[in-house]
């Protein structure tokens, strides 16, 4: 997940776009690892570096994730810190010359980043959007509602069987559990509403369905750096 480039590198494929990936380091069931919403920026990042201009970053792999406290392993960042961490990231780009930045969010509960994005003056962009996720959903076959879809579940489990299956543990093809109305999750947190940290259906994950995810994040990316100008 670290970035590999020497200072050479960098200066040869020069770029005025920085991609930033941010996970979490927070529960995600008996099946997924703590830093599985790391392992999926990061895994959308290099991919996307891949196919467009921009210059990859190492990530942020820590996050706001108290409402996922109950569980063991989880550990939290203020929003604050994490609006400080990014601008700071932010500023030392423009300092070396790189004057936008994309943020490749994987964790949901980092609202405090669409608010960064939006002081920022048109030179920083949030992505994969809703929209983004809600098209390659699709695309991809996914089964689950978004809204029903919220952690550890179809989504997340076949990213990571296509990406590195080596971090899936069994009993994903088993813990499905569904908790549509989460309407106090900011107060009472994770708990009240699964007892298994996952609300989802993991059991519909597939490699595949990982596979045509990635691809068309992808391909929805070029839009968001266009938007930079």
């Amino acid at each position: 997940m670290l970035v590999r480039d020497t200072t050479d590198d960098v200066r040869d494929r020069r770029a005025d776009v920085a991609v930033l990936p941010i996970g979490s380091l927070e529960q995600h069931g008996s099946h997924l690892p703590l830093v599985t919403d790391t392992v999926i920026a990061c895994t959308i990042a290099r991919e996307v570096a891949a196919a467009h201009p921009v210059q990859l970053l190492s990530p942020v792999t820590i996050s706001c994730s108290q409402e996922h406290a109950a569980w063991p392993g989880t550990v939290s960042i203020s929003a604050s810190t994490l609006h400080l961490v990014v601008t700071d990231v932010f500023e030392s780009l423009r300092r070396s010359g790189v004057p936008k930045l994309v943020l490749i969010n994987g964790h949901g509960g980092n609202y405090v980043l669409s608010n960064v994005v939006q002081e920022a003056g048109g030179d920083m962009a949030l992505f994969p959007a809703a929209r983004d996720w809600d098209e390659v959903r699709a695309a991809a076959g996914v089964e689950t509602p978004a809204r029903s879809d919220m952690h550890a579940g179809e989504v997340e489990t076949s990213i990571l069987l296509h990406a590195q299956p080596d971090l899936v543990r069994p009993g994903y093809e088993s813990g499905d559990h569904l908790a549509d109305d989460r309407r106090h999750l900011l107060t009472t947190g994770m708990p009240h509403y699964s007892e298994s940290g996952v609300i989802g259906r993991p059991s519909l994950a597939s490699a595949s369905k990982g596979r045509d995810l990635l691809a068309g994040l992808v391909a929805a990316f070029g839009d968001h750096l266009a938007a930079l100008g």
